[in-house]
């Protein structure tokens, strides 16, 4: 284990042992892992950079979602009264936020703050075909999100950047399965992710929420991906603005992160999370 590692092992452990918890707190160990090699511009023969970019692009794709979702009918209307999946949607946005602090904090630089999603996706109206879409987006972005991760575990160049890599897919992981979780409650047989086939969400019929023993990488499978720039050009919708005058699946809407200090974690409604630092 390198000098810097032993650091950032000891900064970890010594602030899950702080009850205080903030932006500052994250950028401390954002800094070591700096120093060990992490998002550094100049690093040479390696894909930190890269998919460091990519992986807070992604961060506040999904805090952008789940943020928007929480204003939604889903959440207003079609959850109302569901405080256990309407907690699951709130600790999203607060979970992503925090992913995104920590990576822009160790030098990645997101390709664009600003998202379009499928239309229909944050209506105010509660329709079955919204809540669809909504579902299917959540569940595809999260399989995206995932084998993001595990493409960084692989190709990182230090433990430090591998282990935050590992540290952030487990919460995606629990996101897809939540997401799941909201599908049935909401009445939905099944949803439809990365995969592009219908996977049931019903237990009635035999399925559950948790549904694959492993991970998907998704390297021999839909999109098949063998890089962190496939994953990044199978969210090209999302970051591209539609053609004008064209009707298509994507609404010309834009949604940008909002940039305000600790924003995400501050707005109503809150949830407190028991861990906040890697």
């Amino acid at each position: 284990m390198s000098v810097c590692e032993k650091e950032l092992n000891l900064e970890v452990n010594r602030r899950k042992l702080l009850a205080g918890v903030g932006a500052a707190g994250l950028l401390s160990v954002a800094n070591l892992l700096v120093g060990c090699g992490g998002g550094s511009a100049s690093a040479s023969g390696n894909m930190d950079s890269t998919i460091l970019n990519a992986a807070a692009t992604a961060e506040a794709l999904a805090t952008v979602m789940y943020d928007n979702l929480t204003k939604s009918a889903l959440f207003t209307q079609g959850l109302s009264g569901n405080v256990n999946d309407q907690a699951y949607l709130v600790a999203g946005r607060e979970q992503e936020s925090l992913h995104y602090q920590t990576l822009t904090g160790a030098g990645a630089v997101p390709l664009t703050t600003t998202f379009y999603f499928p239309s229909g996706m944050f209506t105010t109206t509660h329709a079955q075909q919204s809540v669809q879409t909504a579902l299917n987006t959540l569940v595809t972005l999260e399989d995206a999100f995932i084998a993001a991760y595990l493409i960084g575990i692989r190709d990182l160049s230090t433990t430090g950047l591998k282990v935050l890599a590992a540290q952030i897919l487990g919460v995606e992981a629990e996101h897809r399965a939540f997401g799941r979780v909201i599908a049935a409650d909401l009445n939905l047989t099944s949803v439809t992710g990365l995969s592009g086939t219908a996977e049931g969400v019903q237990g009635s019929a035999g399925h559950a929420a948790n549904n694959i023993a492993y991970e998907r990488t998704f390297s021999t499978t839909g999109p098949a991906f063998q890089n962190i720039n496939d994953v990044v050009k199978a969210l090209g919708p999302f970051v591209t603005a539609p053609a004008a005058g064209t009707a298509g699946a994507f609404d010309p809407t834009s949604y940008a992160y909002n940039t305000t200090a600790n924003f995400y974690l501050t707005e109503t409604p809150t949830i407190a999370l028991d861990s906040t630092t890697p």
